[in-house]
């Protein structure tokens, strides 16, 4: 059940992230075209593309994560045998759960410190830039808990895009 929710989960993220790269790709559009062509820049093209930015990075993060698309130890754990090999496995799971955790507290608590505060062309909180470094660290625990559960069963977690 863990893994069919964690699945979907990254499963949704994967297209809010794809979703976003789109429109980004269609904010700079915008932004080039209004600069070269109209001589008249929008304003909010460029702060709005530097928001979806961090939404879609921090997604994709996730994700990877959840799909081992992360930087690994995989050249030191070939080196050592099955039972120390599993051990580590453990730890480094359990390491980025920790870093997801403080991901997502710390991303929360600056959210909130600046959520008073707008960002000027777009009207809307720049705590919205920092929501997405919580979203993500909540993610990547909840990730990292499914590898675990995973590795003790003895079974593969299977990648969201498949």
């Amino acid at each position: 059940m863990l893994t069919r929710a964690c699945a979907t989960i990254a499963k949704l993220a994967l297209m809010v992230a794809v979703s976003g790269l789109c429109l980004i790709v269609a904010a700079v559009a915008i932004q080039v075209f209004g600069r070269y062509v109209l001589n008249d820049t929008p304003t909010w093209a460029e702060a709005g593309a530097l928001v979806l930015v961090i939404w879609v990075t921090m997604l994709g993060a996730a994700v990877g994560v959840r799909d081992a698309g992360h930087i690994g130890m995989e050249s030191l754990l070939v080196l050592v045998n099955e039972r120390v090999r599993h051990r580590l496995e453990l730890l480094i799971h359990a390491l980025v759960a920790t870093f997801g955790a403080l991901m997502a507290w710390n991303g929360a608590l600056l959210a909130a410190s600046v959520w008073g505060y707008n960002i000027p062309t777009l009207g809307i909180p720049e705590g919205l830039n920092h929501v997405p470094v919580a979203l993500a660290g909540l993610l990547i625990v909840l990730f990292s808990i499914e590898h675990i559960v995973a590795l003790l069963r003895g079974v593969e977690v299977e990648p969201a895009w498949h």
